[in-house]
């Protein structure tokens, strides 16, 4: 977003108005397509062992905080001690002949969609490095253009309890901003976006690294710092998660407030502001 344009009169509902600079659209659509990729990559590296630990080591005999399999009910999503049956969509598969194979991951959202953890471990590492590239590119000139303090940082104001509490009755009720306040992110956007460009990014690219035994030799910090390569591959597991859903709730978002407009915005960078409520 940037700053208000000079105009005889302020923007209100109905005006087209400038955004999303070209920085940001770029990244967008390339970060969409590389975590994409990663995605169903990861998953199929997953796939060859699919279970996780905590700690420094762990193989199938040791317990695991979280394991999808195959059993005699069909497929499981074991989380500590409590176990889902998730019969024909993790653990277990019908495919087209009629032949039942044990994956915790189907092949239609895995690269590539059969099994080779070869492949899929290029894939991967080959998109893993135009991702960190792509957020180290995003964050150094978005602090350099002033984006990261102007858009994303809150205000004080806006991290009272009152005011966070406000805008979270807001989109509880789908009250969603018109006319100039929709150029604006709220103050939960601002935080959602915040803690994904320098918490949840940073921890996946860390803990990715910490699954390299040659980054363990060069940077041995990171065993510490995620208590170990076990742990280090459920926090990026768990990373991945939490990325996962907050792009399920940015596209429900995206569907609530008018799908076209907020495409075009960053397509163009131009988005009509919402007309006000009578």
């Amino acid at each position: 977003m940037t700053p208000a344009e000079p105009s005889a009169r302020p923007p209100a509902g109905g005006d087209l108005v400038y955004r999303h600079r070209v920085s940001t659209r770029v990244w967008h659509w390339i970060n969409a397509a590389t975590m994409l990729v990663m995605l169903m990559s990861g998953l199929m590296i997953f796939n060859a062992h699919p279970r996780l630990y905590w700690g420094q080591y762990g193989a199938n005999p040791d317990p695991a905080w979280l394991e999808i399999g195959r059993g005699d009910d069909g497929g499981y999503l074991r989380v500590g001690g409590a176990t889902f049956h998730t019969a024909g969509v993790l653990g277990s598969q019908t495919l087209a002949n009629g032949r039942v194979q044990s994956r915790a991951f189907p092949g239609w959202v895995t690269i590539p969609s059969y099994y080779d953890l070869g492949a899929s471990r290029r894939w991967h590492l080959t998109f893993a490095w135009l991702f960190v590239a792509g957020v180290v590119l995003y964050g150094a000139w978005s602090v350099v253009n002033g984006h990261l303090r102007r858009d994303l940082l809150p205000r004080a104001d806006e991290l009272k309890p009152a005011h966070l509490w406000r805008d979270m009755k807001r989109h509880a009720t789908l009250d969603l901003p018109t006319g100039a306040a929709a150029r604006e992110y709220n103050s939960l956007q601002k935080l959602a976006y915040l803690g994904v460009l320098v918490v949840l990014l940073p921890v996946m690219i860390l803990s990715g690294l910490t699954m390299s035994p040659g980054m363990d030799a060069t940077w041995p910090w990171l065993l510490d710092l995620f208590g170990g390569r076990q742990s280090g591959r459920s926090i990026h597991f768990i990373a991945a998660a939490l990325l996962v859903l907050f792009v399920v709730v940015h596209l429900a978002m995206v569907l609530l407030a008018g799908p076209f407009n907020e495409l075009c915005s960053m397509i163009t960078g131009r988005y009509r502001l919402p007309r006000e409520k009578r």
